[in-house]
């Protein structure tokens, strides 16, 4: 039985560079540099105010890890160094000698290191070139590339958005990111193993053996009790071994049924019969088929047969600094994806193939994962040493991944394939090439041979024919960037699409969030406030995209709610129409769940961890069952698993609740499917639009509809009651409206930064109540909880 001791322990930094003079630093492994360094309280916090401005040395430096270990001889054949992440040139030295060199951070590295460990002390020391350096070199040799940004990360396997992007800040890495330590073992090892799996109970087993010596060996799998068994003869390394688990359960999406799995348990043990202790690999495997409808040009992921409409929501990585990303910490994300009713996560192209602890918890919450390879928004070349990293790092993830039964489909790139099409790419690029045989044959063929369980799709957006435009609504996937970019968000009722894998608009951080990130003036123009905002004009799209929706704020407290809103709004908006046009339109993925650090960005949770109001809004317009008001009719959308039985009601209202027409038909809408009720014009047609209403209600789901922008609306002053009362875990807080309240929303986190409340975005009719819980571990001011700016609605907002 193998060995391993990891080699965590007595680390320290030092700065190879005569500019700058830092040495013996304690370190943590894994980790980074500006980790390491900020915990030495050598830099500012990254994430402070525009400390980032002043970090940039960080990654134009060289950098040296060492560390010392004592190590006896254990009996075993063979040791080896592994290195699960090195970010990312890196040179490995052990007692004075080089074992390697490496250039991806996105692959994990064994070197054989027996010959060189002493008895007694040993050291172990990794260095790492500028990141810069490296990209800069290899952009010089092979030609630059057009890309987004004018950053070198193109020219180097390493996180993209490590470089800076339109919601993140530029703080260029380097460092041991990942566990490493050292593996003591004999005889034989499990090199790899690939459990290709379906849905009919069949596992292929792709097993990979290194060997140090050249007896028989045996190779046992099991599962739910079934087991195989093969023998491999000296110098043999490669065995399949195939189990059929009869009746399995089956795994399911949430939302569709149960997350059913079985521990699959590979054994290698010595064929001589001298009771070798056995190797042994474990992996929780779920039996699920799934491919993709590609019918009328449509994107339609199918899972064991059943057409899933896909909830979605684009994954970046979930800190600029990845090793601080715990499981618990996932939990805590996936958890709030689930919360909003969401079935799927995109892992966006411009990050990373995330930990084993993303994919186990994905698998067992039922959250889809569409992988992106990690290529994003820019021309990539594909010559030496690129392709063979790219090759390498492709085959290790495959076959790492693939058993996970929450992952649903390869993406090769985001956005390459419409850049090189649309945005003038080709001029610039003047024959080089830009990554077309990574996504049209490389990457296929690797998961052609590795995963052939799943469909693979060559980037996003992308129309399913490299001669066909890449961003036509009609065809594959889609990104919507006009709205936010351009257009009012009333632009997404425009589109009838198949599929819309990007689309978003911004709203800030929580309050607290931002207050933490910024420690001077809170205003929408103060230049901290600004710095975390890093989308060109992003703060003059905000504005503007108020349009007649909102009043123009008169200060930072309505900007802040304003914008938030309409976050909420205009996402919400878009998801409405796109699911009201099921099947036709078959998945939405907004664009992006989370964000790696404090900024205004289009995420639904902050880079604190923190809800904003649209992901109150995703949980309404993500949920199984949804009523919204389109093109003159209800769209009633049923995507549960039971029929919709029950009365229509639809209320044409005053402003201040008097009924003015009232229709009522009764409807039953099939699962997973969208009915269309025409609005009859008693009820369509206002006869002021300005002051009055549409409530549409069936069981216990009403949708409240203006026939006006809220500009234009004659609200009334918004009058209500408000009591706060302590509760266990928190508070309870009563508003019962005595006029209209319109999006009515509380913001407990400006009280207690770590409070948070249930729900939010409500509009009550007069005489109604809400009832809101906010989890606090503080004694608040019960007076300031029912108050502005903790307490709001829209119709307190006077221009």
């Amino acid at each position: 039985m193998s060995t391993y001791r990891p080699l965590h322990d007595g680390w320290t930094l030092t700065a190879v560079s005569e500019d700058v003079r830092i040495a013996g630093v304690a370190a943590t492994v894994p980790g980074c540099v500006h980790t390491d360094l900020l915990a030495a309280g050598l830099i500012e916090d990254p994430y402070l105010d525009d400390n980032e401005n002043r970090l940039t040395w960080i990654g134009r430096t060289r950098w040296s890890y060492a560390t010392a270990f004592t190590w006896t001889a254990d009996g075993h054949d063979r040791t080896d160094l592994v290195c699960e992440g090195l970010d990312t040139v890196a040179t490995v030295i052990l007692n004075g000698v080089q074992v390697a060199t490496t250039a991806n951070q996105h692959r994990s590295y064994r070197f054989a290191v027996r010959h060189l460990l002493r008895e007694g002390d040993n050291t172990l020391t990794v260095l790492f070139d500028s990141p810069y350096a490296y990209a800069e070199s290899q952009r010089a040799v092979l030609g630059d590339r057009p890309g987004a940004y004018g950053e070198p990360y193109p020219f180097i396997r390493k996180m993209a958005c490590n470089f800076g992007w339109d919601w993140g800040p530029t703080l260029v890495t380097s460092g041991i990111w990942r566990p490493i330590g050292l593996e003591s073992w004999s005889g034989a090892r499990p090199a790899s193993v690939r459990p290709s799996v379906g849905g009919d109970g069949r596992v292929e087993v792709h097993v990979t053996v290194e060997r140090a010596t050249d007896v028989p060996l045996t190779l046992t799998a099991e599962v739910a009790g079934v087991s195989a068994e093969t023998e491999l003869a000296p110098g043999e390394r490669e065995a399949v071994l195939t189990l059929t688990v009869p009746e399995p359960r089956l795994w399911w999406p949430r939302g569709y049924g149960a997350q059913d799995r079985y521990e699959l348990a590979v054994r290698l043990g010595d064929g001589t019969g001298q009771g070798t202790p056995e190797e042994t690999w474990t992996g929780r495997i779920g039996f699920r088929d799934v491919r993709l409808d590609r019918t009328g040009e449509g994107f339609t992921v199918v899972v064991n047969g059943v057409p899933v409409f896909v909830r979605g929501a684009n994954w970046i990585p979930d800190d600029c600094f990845p090793a601080r990303v715990t499981r618990e910490r996932l939990a805590g994300r996936f958890g709030q994806a689930a919360g909003a009713n969401v079935n799927l996560l995109r892992v966006w192209g411009g990050g990373l193939y995330e930990s084993e602890d993303f994919y186990d918890l994905a698998d067992e919450l039922g959250l889809l994962i569409w992988q992106d390879f990690p290529f994003a928004c820019a021309a990539y070349p594909e010559e030496e040493p690129f392709a063979a990293e790219v090759a390498a790092e492709a085959r290790e993830n495959v076959t790492r991944l693939s058993w996970h039964p929450s992952l649903v489909l390869w993406c090769g790139n985001n956005e390459n394939i419409e850049g090189h099409a649309d945005w003038g790419w080709q001029a610039e690029l003047d024959g080089r090439t830009w990554g077309a045989g990574f996504y049209y044959d490389l990457l296929p063929r690797v998961v052609a041979e590795l995963d052939p369980t799943r469909p693979y799709w060559p980037g996003s957006p992308y129309s399913g024919h490299p001669d066909l435009a890449p961003n036509d609504p009609a065809r594959g996937t889609v990104h919507i960037w006009d709205v936010w970019n351009r257009e009012d968000y009333t632009r997404y009722g425009a589109y009838r699409p198949r599929f819309v894998a990007e689309f978003g608009f911004q709203g800030p951080p929580a309050h607290a969030t931002l207050r933490g990130a910024v420690s001077g003036e809170l205003a929408a123009d103060a230049p901290l406030v600004l710095h975390h905002q890093k989308a060109a004009d992003g703060n003059v799209k905000l504005l503007r995209g108020l349009g007649e929706h909102l009043p123009q704020p008169a200060g930072f407290d309505d900007w802040h709610y304003l914008t938030q809103l309409n976050q909420a709004r205009a996402v919400a908006f878009g998801i409405e129409r796109f699911r009201s046009l099921a099947p036709h339109c078959a998945g939405t993925i907004v664009w992006q769940l989370n964000d790696c650090w404090p900024v205004t960005s289009w995420s639904a949770v902050d880079g604190r961890g923190r809800r904003k109001p649209l992901w109150y809004a995703l949980r309404r317009v993500y949920a199984d069952r949804l009523l919204t008001v389109q093109d003159g009719a209800v769209a009633v959308v049923n995507d549960g698993p039971e029929p919709w039985a029950g009365e229509l009601e639809l209320l044409r209202l005053g402003l201040g609740g008097e009924l003015l027409a009232k229709e009522r038909t009764a409807v039953e809408v099939a699962p997973r499917s969208v009915a269309r009720i025409p609005l009859p014009a008693s009820v369509a047609v206002p006869a002021d639009p300005a002051s009055e209403l549409l409530v549409a209600r069936l069981g216990d789901q009403r949708t409240v509809s203006f026939f006006a922008e809220d500009t234009r609306v004659v609200f009334p002053e918004a009058v209500h009651d408000a009591h706060a009362e302590v509760v266990e875990g928190g508070y309870r807080v009563t508003v019962t409206a005595r006029a209209l309240l319109r999006d009515l929303a509380l913001f407990p986190d400006r009280l207690d930064p770590e409070a948070w409340v249930d729900d939010m975005l409500l509009t009550l009719l007069p005489g109604e109540s809400a009832v809101f819980h906010v989890a606090t571990r503080r004694q608040l001011d019960p007076a300031a909880l029912v108050s502005s700016p903790v307490l709001r609605c829209v119709n307190e907002v006077r221009p």
